[in-house]
């Protein structure tokens, strides 16, 4: 496995593969529930994104392709070749049939992709002294030769109406989705490369990750909904400046930086940040080789936790949405799961019980053993009988309170049990026409079964094969699971011909059954008193 990401109630997590497949795992019960996998596709996976319901699922590749799927049936809704290798892909929060997603390639601009049609839009990069949105030339190089200003992420807002963007410059750029236009700029200290561009769940917070290994928090001062339209005014408040300098602050009403943070000691680079599932907890991975390190903060500054994994290097890491667990995945293709270690408090299941660390002398009181203990009489309940209890209405789950109640959310898929490998019937025991064979070939029935030392069971039979011989088939095998002993070829032979054949009234089928006995008792003198059975059976 290459790259995780859960679904939004954190009931199921992708996982994009080496080979091309995204598996999808049942987070409750540790179980496989679906996995995905493309003929067309055997590059490894680079990005797997969900949707707002959990119906669809977009996965990247490094032959270039971004591909989407559909969860619950298993089938491809969509197909796209692009020019160069993405490395981060989303799907448009806004929409709960998505069409259209945000690429982050490995060596230029996000694009928009419209994965109906096929079309993408470059998003612009940087932006000129006018304030108007330059888009990278083709080969990465601005025409009056300065270095190109390749962004390195993007991710939508809350609602998917603004893109944030990040440059080489140290710039965030705040791109409005339907225009395509800059509306705003916050410049980053130190100006370096951002790395990663994160939105908290809840879409107050944004986090970044720059080359001069710093994580920055940054709080957003903008509406959840409609965030656009007051971007659009705000800006319109601030016409008496013109080009960057309007946007640096329009771009400082947007976001404020909160917090920062670093290792003071070591300064080593970050990898894969991200919030916690309610914002108040952001945990970083260690980007040295050979370690397998997660930092946890608090939204604060303080450092909680370090953990330290085995000697794989960590590649992605991502946050439960609803509950207090860590999934990361090594280099070596494992996923890790983190999770606290609780430890048995026995006061939580009795709150007047006490753990004692030795022995101590119990002194009893007067009426703890008496039916109505005087304590018990004392207290005084207050209740209020007359309120009424609401019993129809709930309280909204905060981390899930812009659900659409009208669409149905994909939580969990049907486990579809796989079919049992029939069992290999035993090659001996076949149609009547192979045990008559087997009488005329010398028995070579009995040389197979005592070189594999197998029991033959012969078929059933119907009432109407049968015939009047059911007593005396009971009795055979009655006394055959008594001994417990191997039977023999002729014994064989003799239970074949009384299957197959009806007992036939006259004297001279009597006779000439009889003979054969005889001279199998005297060819077979270990075995007689098999032969006297079945006589006395017939």
């Amino acid at each position: 496995m290459k790259c995780i990401a859960f679904n939004r109630r954190g009931t199921l997590l992708a996982a994009g593969c080496s080979d091309g497949s995204c598996v999808i795992w049942d987070f409750e019960t540790r179980g496989i529930a679906k996995e995905l996998r493309d003929k067309d596709c055997v590059a490894p996976i680079t990005s797997v994104c969900w949707s707002k319901y959990g119906h669809h699922l977009l996965a990247s590749a490094t032959d270039r392709s971004l591909t989407l799927w559909d969860v619950k049936s298993g089938e491809k809704i969509a197909r796209v070749t692009l020019q160069q290798t993405t490395l981060l892909v989303r799907l448009h929060p806004g929409s709960c049939t998505p069409s259209i997603c945000l690429a982050c390639p490995l060596s230029s601009a996000p694009i928009l992709v419209d994965l109906n049609t096929s079309s993408s839009t470059v998003l612009p990069v940087s932006v000129s002294d006018s304030g108007i949105g330059v888009l990278p030339h083709p080969r990465n190089k601005f025409a009056d030769g300065s270095p190109p200003y390749t962004p390195t992420a993007a991710t939508f807002n809350k609602n998917g109406d603004l893109i944030y963007v990040g440059n080489s410059k140290g710039e965030i750029l705040i791109v409005d989705f339907k225009t395509i236009r800059v509306r705003a700029m916050i410049p980053i200290l130190g100006g370096s490369i951002v790395r990663n561009i994160v939105f908290s769940r809840n879409g107050q917070y944004l986090l970044t990750n720059s080359n001069d290994r710093v994580i920055r928090i940054y709080e957003n001062l903008l509406t959840q909904k409609k965030a656009a339209v007051a971007l659009e005014e705000m800006s319109s408040s601030f016409d008496n400046l013109q080009g960057t300098e309007k946007l640096k602050a329009v771009g400082s009403k947007c976001l404020i930086l909160q917090r920062e943070f670093q290792d003071a000691v070591t300064k080593i680079q970050w990898k894969a940040p991200c919030f916690s599932g309610d914002g108040d907890w952001v945990v970083g991975a260690s980007a040295t080789k050979g370690e397998h390190k997660i930092y946890i903060w608090d939204r604060s500054g303080y450092l909680a936790k370090i953990l330290e994994g085995p000697k794989e290097a960590l590649i992605d890491l991502a946050w439960h949405p609803v509950r207090p667990l860590v999934v990361s995945v090594s280099i070596a293709g494992l996923v890790y799961i983190w999770a606290k270690d609780y430890t048995e408090n026995w006061s939580a299941f009795a709150p007047d019980f006490k753990e004692l660390e030795e022995n101590e002398e119990y002194v009893e009181r007067e009426d703890e053993f008496d039916l109505v203990p005087e304590t018990d009489k004392v207290k005084d309940y207050e209740v209020d009988e007359d309120e009424e209890v609401d019993v129809v209405n709930f309280e909204k789950d905060p981390a899930f309170s812009d659900s659409d109640a009208s669409m149905e959310e994909l939580c969990f898929l049907t486990a579809i049990p796989s079919p049992d490998a029939p069992e290999q019937q035993d090659k001996y025991v076949g149609s009547s026409t192979k045990v008559e064979e087997s009488t005329h070939s010398g028995s070579p029935l009995s040389v197979d079964v005592e070189q594999n030392d197998q029991a033959i069971i012969l078929p059933d039979l119907s009432l109407a094969e049968a015939g009047g011989n059911s007593a005396a088939e009971e009795t055979v095998g009655t006394n055959s699971s008594k001994r417990r002993r191997k039977p023999s070829a002729k014994g064989l032979e003799l239970q074949a011909d009384q299957v197959r054949k009806p007992l036939k009234k006259g004297k001279s089928s009597n006779k000439s059954f009889k003979s054969k006995n005889k001279k199998n008792d005297q060819d077979t003198n270990g075995f007689a008193h098999e032969e006297d059975v079945t006589d006395e059976c017939l």
